[in-house]
């Protein structure tokens, strides 16, 4: 009786089970919603008509399921016969798990918010403002925003853990764009990609995959950009951290009059920088604990003067400081720290003996007005339903974790880097006549230019293919868009870049 009962159990659980899956799979799948409106930029006097488009676009996988509900906004101009004449740019902010709100109010879309720069913006109301700098005068736009992020959720089967890694965030992204040119009728215009921070992480991924599935980039525009990670979190018993930061530490302490006598001229004083880091810094680090004491007493003068510090901090520091200890180091005796993403923004700090910084003056400076007036726009200007929650960042969702593991760093079945710089380099190298712009912020401490040098000049390529990136740089941060001057001299750089590659 006991044996009968149990199977009965068993039979009931099994049959429970397969009602749970058979209900879940019979869930209707949500339809994509789209607003459409009608916007307009005036730049240099002439006014651009545009259909604007923002919402969802239903993404299919390879076997042609749904798997996502993907947010976007795009903008096209109105009037276009031949659109084979008229270039389109994907764009998308970082993170990971950023949605592209910041580039698309900051620099690329038809409106963009005024802030303080480089103090702090009080609260509203906000600026939102005719953006003179559009990218539009040359591209149509597509804003991105990655599953998790935005109104992008996924759907059927798919779960958000499907999109949360290296691989799986390139593989949907390169999805929507090869699905959203077949529905728009785009596949013959000039492509772009542009993509910020991590989003040139993605880039690099991206450029290589569309390769390989027949759909080739005319350029790839990375702002503030790093391809390999070690450039950024100061691994244990590794060097090449504290050797890229150490150009970007000089030119904060250059920018806040650190610097006793120091050349008036920015980018010699860098050349400069640069000369004493490859031939003075590098070998000391890379003998580690046998450099002489007289060599490294040498060394920390040098250290201190370059970063307006101290010998004795650097000396205690072992030669090497970190990003975070940098942050408060230099103006403690003001009682300021300076931003990460941007080291001329300053803020109080609270903490005088503290090691780290603990926030970053500059994101606190411009996120309000930012996020603000994009969702005012958003729900506003472009008319998206007011009951689609738009997600500012996947940070904020529950069980958000990234997979780092990539496929394209894996040799002898283990991962000995995190970096999508070799799959860029093998993207140009297939396909030489594609284009790299990359746009670096000299006061950028989160993703700093000289790791971007070091990277491009270990990737092999050759002559010829290394002549197609083109590196500019900026006396602003992170988001050097920010900065008035910048944002010109950025509008100039991706519009000449545009019109030289769309021939």
């Amino acid at each position: 009786m006991k044996n009968i009962l149990t199977l009965l159990f068993l039979v009931l659980c099994i049959t429970s089970a397969f009602a749970q899956d058979a209900e879940k799979k019979t869930e209707p799948i949500p339809e994509a919603e789209v607003s459409t409106t009608d916007q307009s930029v005036t730049i240099n006097g002439k006014t651009i008509n545009l259909t604007a488009q923002a919402g969802t676009m239903k993404l299919r996988d390879e076997n042609n399921k749904p798997i996502a509900l993907f947010g976007f906004t795009s903008y096209t101009k109105k009037g276009v016969t031949d659109t084979r004449e008229r270039p389109i740019v994907f764009a998308f902010n970082g993170g990971p798990g950023s949605s592209s709100f910041w580039l698309h109010m900051g620099i690329l879309g038809p409106k963009r918010i005024v802030v303080n720069d480089p103090e702090g913006t009080p609260a509203a109301p906000y600026d939102l403002v005719n953006n003179e700098y559009s990218i539009l005068e040359v591209a149509d736009l597509v804003m991105l925003d990655p599953v998790g992020t935005g109104l992008s959720v996924p759907i059927g089967e798919a779960e958000f853990k499907d999109f949360w890694s290296v691989d799986g965030d390139i593989r949907s992204l390169s999805l929507f764009i090869t699905q959203y040119l077949i529905a728009h009728d785009r596949l013959n215009s000039p492509k772009y990609l542009l993509g910020e921070s991590y989003g040139t992480f993605r880039n690099a991924g991206i450029m290589k995959r569309l390769l390989n599935h027949g759909i080739a980039m005319n350029g790839v525009i990375m702002v503030s950009a790093v391809f390999d990670l070690r450039t950024l979190v100061f691994p244990p018993s590794e060097d090449i951290s504290y050797i890229v930061h150490f150009p970007s530490y000089a030119a904060t302490a250059w920018y806040h009059d650190k610097i006793e006598n120091k050349n008036p001229d920015l980018y010699a004083f860098l050349d400069e920088i640069r000369t004493f880091t490859e031939q003075e810094y590098v070998p000391a680090l890379f003998k580690g604990d046998q450099v002489s004491e007289a060599d490294k007493k040498a060394l920390v003068i040098k250290l201190a003067v370059y970063t307006g510090t101290s010998s004795d901090y650097w000396e205690k520091a072992d030669l090497r400081v970190t990003a975070s200890e940098f942050f408060v180091e230099l103006l403690r005796e003001e009682g300021e720290i300076v931003g990460r993403l941007d080291a001329r923004f300053t803020g109080i700090n609270p903490d005088l003996i503290a090691q780290n910084g603990n926030y970053d003056p500059q994101s606190l400076a411009i996120s309000p007005a930012y996020i603000t007036s994009f969702l005012d726009y958003f729900h506003g200007d472009l008319g998206v339903n007011k009951e689609l929650l738009y997600s500012l960042t996947a940070g904020r969702r529950k069980g958000f974790k990234w997979d780092w593991k990539h496929d394209g760093n894996m040799r002898w079945g283990t991962q000995a880097a995190i970096h999508t710089g070799i799959d860029m380099a093998e993207a140009m190298t297939r396909d030489p006549n594609m284009k790299v712009l990359i746009l670096n912020g000299i006061y950028d401490l989160a993703t700093v230019f000289y790791g971007v040098e070091h990277t491009i000049n270990h990737l092999g390529l050759t002559k010829e293919v290394k002549k197609n990136i083109i590196m500019k740089y900026y006396e602003a941060g992170h988001m050097m868009y920010t900065h008035p001057p910048s944002m010109k001299q950025f509008d100039k750089d991706v519009d000449d870049f545009i019109r030289m590659t769309s021939k």
